[in-house]
């Protein structure tokens, strides 16, 4: 049994490509010591390398070469038989190219799964949007916790980036519509990409000024129609209030999108043009999540929605942690009141 769960917790590392760091090695060593067969290193190979998910959704070809490497090294170690099951899966990679893309994959409760295809770089075609940030995981698993805020609502995400928070959401929470919106191009690109890959079909008219995929890629089995989903192209700067009224969001959710002084400001000017045309209608509940890295931009935000008269509540840590991250991050939701 417990080697069983220790596949599983290398499975869930592996597949959503955290670091190798944070992978249970030590565990496993102590294992290969005291039962030196290598069934153990089968099951994890089976759960990792040769799952159906990263067999078509593979983490990087670096990735999974160091991975492999360092399990060789931990049988290695054990002066055990060598295997070669993993002697012959590292000869698959090493004749792999690299690529400058790659995908994770994020079990969720349900026994489904989010699919992101991401950039390899952090900062790629001059955005930070191509790749998927800890505040976005923490506000999805808050989001799963508390999926009653989103059942059969409209919502809103501004900063989708490439799709996590929004796909989690659609997939476990049963919303009405969900709108993604980003500004840069590649982004968005990106995004609707990603989408589709989870088997979900956009509202056509949304992605007309998005390039699609690419020609003979087919997408992936669609879920039911429901929920409507959209991507819209969103500059807070310079959006008008007359399109903010027509995608009339009951919920607002953003996930690390407070971390510039300059956005902090475009973002706190747009939450102010939501709140005044609600005349006739309930204002949305407005949901945002960050890291804190540097508490002077965090009190910046703060000072600014005091400045515009939008008031702000901590919400409450939640108490499920249902993906993994490299370093417990320090991840703040603010709920807005605008």
């Amino acid at each position: 049994m417990a080697e069983a769960e220790l596949g599983l917790r290398f499975q869930r590392r592996f597949l959503a490509a955290r670091q190798l760091r944070s992978f249970p090695w030590p565990e496993l060593e102590q294992n290969l010591r005291t039962a030196p067969d290598s069934s153990l290193l089968v099951d994890i190979l089976q759960k990792t390398l040769l799952h159906p998910l990263c067999v078509k959704y593979p983490p990087s070809t670096k990735y999974r070469r160091c991975f492999l490497t360092e399990l060789i090294k931990k049988h290695e170690s054990t002066a055990a038989e060598p295997l070669d099951e993993l002697y012959d899966a590292l000869a698959d990679i090493l004749n792999e190219e690299e690529s400058t893309r790659c995908y994770k994959n994020y079990l969720l409760p349900t026994g489904e799964c989010v699919t992101l295809s991401e950039s390899v770089a952090i900062i790629s075609g001059g955005t930070t949007g191509l790749v998927t940030w800890d505040a976005a995981l923490h506000l999805a698993e808050w989001a799963i916790e508390n999926s009653a805020v989103f059942r059969n609502r409209t919502v809103l995400e501004l900063g989708s980036g490439i799709g996590f928070t929004g796909i989690a959401v659609c997939k476990t929470c049963d919303p009405k519509a969900y709108i993604f919106s980003d500004y840069h191009p590649c982004v968005l690109k990106q995004l609707t990409e990603n989408i589709r890959l989870n088997g979900f079909v956009l509202e056509p008219e949304t992605t007309r000024h998005i390039q699609t995929q690419p020609r003979g890629q087919k997408a992936e089995a669609t879920n039911s129609p429901n929920p409507k989903l959209r991507v819209a192209e969103l500059d807070w700067g310079s959006v008008t209030e007359k399109r903010l009224l027509d995608l009339q969001p009951d919920v607002i959710v953003a996930a690390d999108v407070v971390y510039d002084p300059e956005i902090t400001l475009a973002l706190t000017g747009m939450l102010q043009k939501l709140s005044t045309f609600r005349a006739d209608r309930k204002p949305p509940e407005v949901y945002i999540a960050f890291t804190v890295r540097n508490p002077d931009t965090y009190q910046l935000f703060q000072a600014e929605l005091d400045k515009v008269g939008i008031g702000w509540q901590i919400i409450p840590a939640h108490s499920n942690s249902i993906f993994v991250y490299d370093v417990q991050p320090n991840v703040t939701i603010l709920q807005l009141f605008i």
